[in-house]
């Protein structure tokens, strides 16, 4: 949302810290778990950002390329821009038990059940988080009379994670996220970009030291060096953006995950001080949490609209979805005994799915039903998790 007043952001009286504390208590309010400022300082994210584009990183995300350097340039989005304040919002559940990371990894090492990644298990947090943003903003521009006040939920190209950097929310970690000594990395960044000259806190230390675990933990070695993710080896990228052909090298190594992944972040130590959310929003639905690979598969295109409403797993519509299940039926054939008692129904659900199925979910259905029983009953290194 934009607001734009007369008076400037500079007037007689501007009292930032003051505001800035207003602001805070307002966000603890509104259900926010924190909130920082950032100058416009972003140090080499341009010259990184444009490697990563030149290296053709970000794979079918046209996008990306099409916003180009705006993407670091927050005063080229919105013109007059000074300050941004970004919102952190935990999403773990608050039903997560203390061994939460355990028991992701166990069922990454279960073929037969469905792993979708936990921030999509729950309602969309575009609308959680951009309510909450609007509703700020709205607070902002009774308390101050700003020229420049916009909000923004993944809706512009923004750099959330050099920004909450440069606010002190944290420090990128070698997987790219986000990371908080006491948050982890399982949280939400929203953005209000304002001309407002609220007090800059700065950004603080990083503590990765020499750690690797989450370049060594991801399953398609997606994460090619310390902060670097190629897009197109990533499972979250391939189960979610990628519109197409899944590529036939990286679909065994997607085991069953169907939609996103969470491998780097259950690597992570300091995700041991993940916050569970409050919000019931971030609750799983539709047994999103423990559903197995034919529960899901069994839904038909009206069942995939109605469960999936007010979630972000709609977004990839329904032809990407049983595309990645069809990957994970043909991961679970390979990797379940010959004589399991499902290798008989999962064949069966996807031969009788072949005949009225279109192109892109028949290319994949073949290759399902081309996995050898038993073939690699091993589970994956990836599946069975660190010892943190």
């Amino acid at each position: 949302m934009a607001h734009e007043h007369a008076q400037p952001a500079t007037a007689e009286g501007f009292d930032g810290p003051r505001l800035l504390r207003a602001i805070r208590e307002r966000a603890r309010a509104l259900g926010l778990s924190q909130i920082a400022v950032s100058d416009l300082q972003l140090g080499d994210t341009e010259q990184h950002l444009a490697r990563w584009l030149e290296q053709g990183m970000h794979g079918t995300m046209d996008y990306m390329a099409r916003h180009g350097m705006a993407r670091a340039r927050p005063a080229e989005l919105l013109p007059g821009t000074l300050r941004v304040i970004t919102a952190r919002l935990d999403y773990l559940p608050e039903q997560a038990p203390p061994g939460w990371r355990a028991l992701e990894w166990q069922r990454l090492g279960q073929p037969q059940q469905a792993v979708v990644s936990v921030y999509a298990r729950g309602r969309d947090y575009h609308r959680v988080l951009r309510q909450r943003l609007a509703r700020l903003a709205e607070f902002i521009a009774q308390q101050a009379r700003p020229r420049v006040l916009r909000a923004f939920t993944d809706s512009a190209p923004v750099p959330e994670v050099a920004l909450g950097a440069r606010a002190g929310l944290g420090w990128r970690g070698k997987h790219s996220l986000l990371l908080h000594r006491d948050a982890g990395s399982m949280f939400f960044l929203g953005e209000i970009y304002t001309d407002l000259e609220l007090p800059v806190e700065g950004p603080i230390e990083a503590h990765c030291g020499t750690c690797t675990r989450c370049l060594d933990m991801c399953p398609t070695r997606a994460i090619t060096q310390p902060y670097v993710v190629d897009a197109r080896r990533c499972i979250s990228y391939l189960t979610i953006e990628l519109d197409g052909p899944i590529p036939e090298d990286l679909r065994a190594p997607m085991g069953n995950r169907v939609y996103g992944c969470d491998d780097c972040q259950l690597a992570c130590p300091w995700n041991r001080w993940a916050r569970r959310s409050p919000l019931p929003d971030f609750l799983p639905r539709n047994d999103l949490d423990r559903a197995s690979l034919l529960d899901l598969w069994a839904w038909d295109e009206t069942a995939f609209e109605q469960r999936t409403e007010g979630s972000a797993i709609r977004r990839i519509g329904y032809a990407r979805w049983r595309r990645n299940l069809a990957v994970a039926l043909g991961n679970a054939r390979r990797a379940l005994a010959p004589d399991h008692g499902l290798q008989g129904p999962i064949e069966q659900a996807l031969r009788a799915a072949l005949p009225p199925a279109d192109a892109l979910v028949a290319e994949h259905l073949r290759w399902a039903l081309a996995q050898a029983p038993g073939g690699d009953a091993d589970v994956p290194a990836a599946a069975a998790g660190p010892n943190t």
